[in-house]
């Protein structure tokens, strides 16, 4: 069996009894970071006395996981196997999600384990009123993508969960004050460690708590659904690519809509025909 194992996000404690129990008998560990889980693992030893059984660390992350992937002997799978992200439930906004596909284009059973997830928990401590929500994920790095990002968010008739880092998140809620500054908006921060904070308000009295925080620790930001009664669906890019108008002004649209520049759009319109 193949087991997706979710780490906690910060407080050990956040981790089951059933998942400990797996960390510590099976052989062999896909982890996010080797470095990282072999860290977890004698934390956990040492907080629950845990027996750890002897293991071969394999290393897949988004960056090597298509040649590891690829060059995979299945036989590895006649034993219990298990995928470990850094933290927090793998295949959300972590990796995880390939070593799943690959499983199912191999008929290897699998499992995934429930466990600790900063979306989930920072949408419950938000308060929002809505039973469906959105999950966003990380924001674009650059302001015009980020931008665009933002808008998109903004005109959603449900409340969005976003990712955000350290050294982002003061340009994430700056540009949220600025394009709608009474939105309301929950921010936590460091979620389940010891110093979790959270923020919440209008974006604009939200960045005018954030100029004077400590920004460090991972963030979770939810953004409140559009209020506005003409909110109609945003558009996306199937909505344009068949309007017949001139491919510079289609290109140009496109270009707004995704933050892919225009002459890249057009050169790709220009390939369709």
């Amino acid at each position: 069996m193949l087991y997706f194992i979710p780490t906690p996000i910060g407080n050990l404690e956040d981790i089951s009894q059933r998942s400990l129990r797996l960390l510590a008998s099976i052989p062999t560990l896909f982890c996010e970071d080797t470095r990282v889980t072999k860290q977890l693992l004698n934390l956990l030893s040492q907080r629950y006395d845990l027996k750890i059984s002897s293991k071969r660390f394999i290393s897949l992350h988004s960056h090597n996981e298509e040649r590891i992937l690829g060059d995979l002997d299945k036989e590895i799978f006649e034993q219990d196997c298990a995928y470990v992200s850094d933290a927090g439930m793998p295949g959300i906004s972590d990796p995880g999600s390939a070593l799943v596909r690959y499983a199912w284009e191999n008929n290897i059973p699998y499992e995934v384990i429930p466990g600790a997830n900063a979306a989930l928990l920072a949408y419950v401590s938000s308060g929002f009123e809505n039973s469906k929500f959105i999950f966003w994920g990380f924001l674009p790095p650059k302001e015009k993508a980020l931008n665009q990002a933002l808008r998109t968010i903004l005109a959603y008739p449900q409340p969005t969960i976003i990712y955000e880092a350290p050294h982002r998140i003061m340009q994430s809620v700056e540009m949220l004050a600025k394009l709608e500054p009474n939105r309301q908006i929950f921010l936590i921060k460091e979620a389940t460690k010891k110093h979790e904070t959270h923020f919440r308000g209008t974006a604009l009295h939200v960045k005018e708590q954030l100029a004077t925080a400590n920004l460090k620790g991972e963030w979770v930001i939810v953004v409140d659904q559009s209020t506005k009664e003409s909110c109609g669906e945003a558009l996306n890019i199937d909505d344009i690519l068949p309007l017949d108008i001139a491919p510079k002004i289609k290109a140009k649209l496109l270009a707004k809509l995704t933050g892919i520049g225009t002459k890249e759009w057009y050169m790709r319109l220009q390939e369709q025909n």
